[in-house]
């Protein structure tokens, strides 16, 4: 891992360079991960447009953003586990279940915050 002992710009150079290959990680090999970065390239101008001022626009998007946000750790929980050992082990599966019960939880999120500000401006107009 590059950049363990930098500092200042190096460092910040450094993170971002390492951020950018874990996305390209991320799109090459994850498939939900693909899935939810096509929801926010559509999802992200509706929610600009649909959300009523700057609340509900962080809001929509900002959902969509934390959802990839999970999945991206649930890709590295399971990608550390699998590098331990493929084998089945009681530990392991509780792990990548657990991880995985983020992504349920963070989809909830994301779905009920679109539904509830949706049919607000439903019913609103």
């Amino acid at each position: 891992m590059a950049g363990q002992n930098l500092k200042g710009i190096a460092r910040l150079t450094a993170a971002w360079s390492n951020s950018m290959a874990g996305l390209k990680a991320a799109w090459q090999h994850e498939e939900a991960f693909r899935q939810e970065a096509s929801l926010f390239l559509i999802g992200a101008p509706l929610g600009f447009w649909l959300g009523d001022g700057a609340v509900e626009q962080l809001l929509l998007v900002g959902s969509l953003i934390m959802l990839m946000i999970v999945e991206l750790l649930n890709s590295a929980v399971e990608v550390a586990i699998d590098r331990i050992g493929i084998e089945r082990h009681e530990l392991s599966g509780r792990a990548k279940d657990i991880a995985s019960a983020a992504v349920l939880f963070a989809t909830t999120l994301t779905a009920l915050t679109w539904l509830l500000i949706s049919l607000e401006h439903l019913i609103d107009g």
